[in-house]
C-alpha cells in the first residue's frame, strides 16, 4: 500500500533507542517521564514501549497523535528537547526515528512488525517502487505473512520512505529476513541498499483488543499487562482445576491438558469478555484522564475482583466442594 501524505490523518512516530548496559532501569524511569509529558500535548492518542528482543536490540517507542502538526509540535517541543538532554546519558549512540501518516497507523499490528526506511533520490522513485513491489510479492509467498504498507516521505519532518511488513510470529519473520529469495531481491536493488530496520513484537497483542472493529489497540504497559493477565488467569485456572479433578489424571497429563485449555479460554473467552471490558478504563485510559486517577480506579477494580474470587473459591472448596 502506498500512502500519500495527509495533514489531517493520524500520525505515528516510531523511535528506536539502544540503551547503555547497566542503565536500563534509569532509562525506563526516564522514558516514563517522557511518555507522561507527551500525554499533555494536543492530539495525543497513546504510546507503546517495546523492550529489546532477540530480533530487535533496541527499545522501540511508538507515539500516536491525531495529526502530523500535533505530532510535530511534540517532537520539536522545548519540553521534549529538555528531556532528551537528560536521556542522552543513558543511550548508546543516536537513536532512529520514523514518522508515518495515514494508512493503518491507528494501532500497531498485534503480531510482529518490521519497519524499514530508505533514502531515495527523487529521480529514482519509480525504480524504487517497482523494486519494492517485487519485494512485497516475494514476501507474500512466505508462511505467516500478514501484509505490507508503504509510507512516502513527509515534507519538513522526514526524508525517508518507510515500509512496514507484518508476520504472525518472530520465527516466520526471521525466516523471511534470512531467506535466499530476499537476498536475491536485495541484490537487484543495490542502489537502495542503504536502509535501517527495526522490529516491533507485541506478545500479548490479541489479548488486548479494544477497537469496535475487532482490531487490537496499543498494548498496555508491561506492568498492566501482567496484572490484567493475572486477573483473568486466577479464576480460569481454578475453574479448570475443579472441572478436571473428577478425571483423576496423572499430574503431568493434567498440567498438559489444563495449560492447553487455559490458553484457549484466556484467548477466546476470559480476556475479550471479562478482563478487557472490566479493566478497559485502566488498561487504555483516555488521553485527558489523569494517570493517578486512572491507576486508582484500575487497581481498585483489581483488588475488588480478587477479593470476590478468593471468597467464592474459598466457599466452593471448603464449604461446597472438597477436592479429592
Amino acid at each position: 500500500m502506498d500512502t500519500d501524505k495527509h495533514e489531517d490523518a493520524a500520525a505515528t512516530a516510531i523511535i528506536g533507542q539502544k540503551v547503555l548496559p547497566g542503565r536500563e532501569r534509569d532509562y525506563e524511569l526516564w522514558q516514563d517521564e517522557v511518555n507522561a509529558a507527551a500525554a499533555d500535548y494536543p492530539g495525543y492518542l497513546g504510546v507503546e514501549v517495546s523492550r529489546p528482543t532477540a530480533l530487535q536490540p533496541e527499545w522501540v517507542i511508538v507515539y500516536r497523535f491525531d495529526s502530523i502538526p500535533h505530532l510535530q509540535a511534540w517532537i520539536n517541543s522545548a519540553t521534549r528537547q529538555r528531556l532528551l538532554e537528560v536521556g542522552d546519558t543513558y543511550l548508546d549512540g543516536p537513536g532512529t526515528q520514523r514518522v508515518l501518516t495515514g494508512g493503518n497507523t491507528k494501532t500497531p499490528d498485534p503480531l510482529v512488525t518490521v519497519v524499514i526506511t530508505h533514502r531515495v533520490h527523487p529521480d529514482r522513485v519509480d525504480e524504487f517502487l517497482a523494486w519494492q513491489r517485487r519485494m512485497s510479492e516475494a514476501e507474500s509467498t512466505f508462511e505467516g505473512f500478514r501484509g505490507t504498507e508503504m509510507f512516502r516521505p513527509i515534507e519538513g519532518l522526514q526524508d525517508e520512505w518507510t515500509t512496514m511488513y507484518r508476520f504472525d510470529s518472530a520465527q516466520h519473520l526471521d525466516a523471511w529476513l534470512t531467506s535466499s529469495r530476499r537476498q536475491e531481491i536485495l541484490a537487484e536493488g543495490r542502489e537502495f541498499s542503504d536502509f535501517k530496520l527495526s522490529t516491533i513484537d507485541n506478545s500479548f497483542g490479541s489479548w488486548f483488543a479494544f477497537e469496535e472493529d475487532g482490531t487490537a489497540a496499543p498494548a498496555p504497559s508491561e506492568t498492566k499487562t501482567a496484572i490484567a493477565v493475572w486477573v483473568g488467569l486466577y479464576p480460569t485456572v481454578v475453574f479448570l482445576t475443579l472441572a478436571l479433578s473428577p478425571l483423576h489424571m496423572p499430574f503431568w497429563l493434567g498440567m498438559l491438558v489444563g495449560n492447553l485449555l487455559s490458553s484457549l479460554l484466556m484467548t477466546f473467552l476470559t480476556m475479550p469478555y471479562y478482563v478487557n471490558p472490566l479493566l478497559k478504563r485502566w488498561l487504555r485510559p483516555r488521553p485527558d484522564e489523569p494517570r493517578a486517577k486512572s491507576n486508582r480506579i484500575g487497581l481498585g477494580l483489581v483488588a475488588a475482583v480478587t477479593v470476590f474470587w478468593v471468597a467464592v473459591f474459598y466457599l466452593m472448596t471448603t464449604q461446597i466442594w472438597t477436592l479429592p
